[in-house]
């Protein structure tokens, strides 16, 4: 079939021919001025992207080594810290943290279809009268079920019992599409990567720390080599800010994302870029739903991502209907997770994306449904009239 096919799932996403571009690089000596000049460059933008960290290290890795990276330069052998989950990934990222030698504590409401509840944590910090749990742990969005949480809020119920705990925030699936505070909040460690609204695809990820979460990470309270921050910071060379051979053609793809960000006004103006598309989805589904077993996920408009929105479909099988997106309108959207697989799918409105493109994944979807003979209200007409209120 000719023309595009539509990539709108959770990540990775949609790449802008500019940073496609970009990778079309031949090597290059890594110790060159002309690459020295550009690494100094993001490096000195990472932190204002972030919202005022005190430094950022960047990994050749996934969202996992940036998970794994924070949980050895703040926590030492045997450590408790606490995992609030409000999905598949918190329970993810807690077992990960089992698997390393830490005493991984989950909290989890079993609620897919509320953000985890700051309360939790204030609850199991104040009953840790010893001060057994060193680090707070919490996605900013679960893109498992399309849920956002009020990281300030959650920085609130530690500050409310005095406790010394550091705050680590994964921002993987919400970073550039949510609002990111770091110094505001009072953030330790905030994680994120290059796959999602970065308009990349995946291989870079980061770790953004506070002066605080550095001070620990010189003690290498865990044994690391790779993951180790100190010995990536104040090199000259950049074979030593990557902890090996730097992704060249990563690294200007990057720069390219990065200009992208910039032209559209900043990271907060591409956030409310993310957050205008989400709601046009929204009422989309809400539209479908009025003749159908379509339903929002979330119930909580205000608990509902702006990267992601996770649909269940009541009895209709979701996984025939995202094959029939996938392989008959070239339009992918993600699948769901947990108890609702095969009954939820999930889609993706994050990276580069516009009103054309969305119109069209969700004209997609709204085909599979007839080509499937499912009921639905108007939803598609809903999302273009939503998408034509953006001034």
């Amino acid at each position: 079939m000719s023309g595009r096919k539509f990539v709108q799932n959770p990540g990775p996403t949609n790449i802008p021919d500019a940073v496609l571009e970009a990778f079309r690089r031949p090597a290059m000596d890594f110790d060159a001025p002309e690459f020295i000049e550009l690494i100094d460059g993001i490096w000195a933008e990472l932190p204002v992207l972030f919202g005022g960290a005190h430094g950022v290290v960047m990994l050749t890795a996934v969202g996992h080594g940036a998970w794994e990276s924070a949980l050895v330069n703040i926590l030492a052998p045997g450590d408790r810290a606490l995992f609030v989950a409000g999905g598949l990934f918190g329970q993810v990222w807690g077992a990960t943290a089992r698997t390393l030698g830490y005493d991984a504590v989950i909290a989890d409401s079993g609620d897919l279809r509320r953000a985890p509840d700051p309360e939790m944590v204030h609850d199991a910090l104040a009953a840790d009268h010893e001060h057994r749990i060193k680090a707070v742990c919490v996605a900013q969005t679960e893109t498992s079920t399309g849920s956002v949480i009020d990281v300030a809020s959650f920085r609130a119920a530690i500050d409310r019992v005095n406790h010394p705990a550091f705050f680590v925030v994964d921002a993987i699936g919400s970073f550039a599409s949510e609002p990111m505070r770091m110094a505001d909040w009072d953030i330790d460690v905030v994680l994120a990567a290059s796959q999602k609204a970065l308009m990349m695809p995946p291989g870079l990820a980061f770790c953004a720390f506070s002066e605080r979460a550095l001070e620990r990470s010189r003690e290498r309270p865990t044994p690391s080599a790779y993951w180790a921050w100190p010995p990536r910071l104040n090199q000259e060379r950049s074979y030593m800010r990557f902890g090996g051979t730097p992704p060249e053609q990563h690294v200007y793809a990057l720069r390219a994302a990065l200009d992208l960000i910039r032209e559209e006004g900043g990271v907060d103006a591409v956030a409310a870029r993310h957050r205008f598309y989400a709601a046009a989805v929204h009422a989309c589904v809400e539209a479908w739903g009025k003749e159908g077993p379509w339903e929002l996920n979330v119930v909580d408009p205000s608990e509902r991502a702006a990267a992601v929105t996770c649909v269940r479909t009541g009895d209709i099988d979701a996984e025939e209907l995202r094959a029939v997106a996938r392989d008959r309108f070239d339009v992918s959207v993600g699948g769901g997770m947990l108890d609702m697989f095969g009954r939820a799918f999930r889609i993706g409105h994050l990276g580069e994306l516009n009103e054309p493109m969305l119109l069209g994944a969700l004209g997609g979807v709204e085909a599979a449904m007839d080509r499937l003979g499912h009921p639905h209200g108007p939803g598609l007409s809903v999302a273009a009239a939503a998408l034509a209120e953006r001034a």
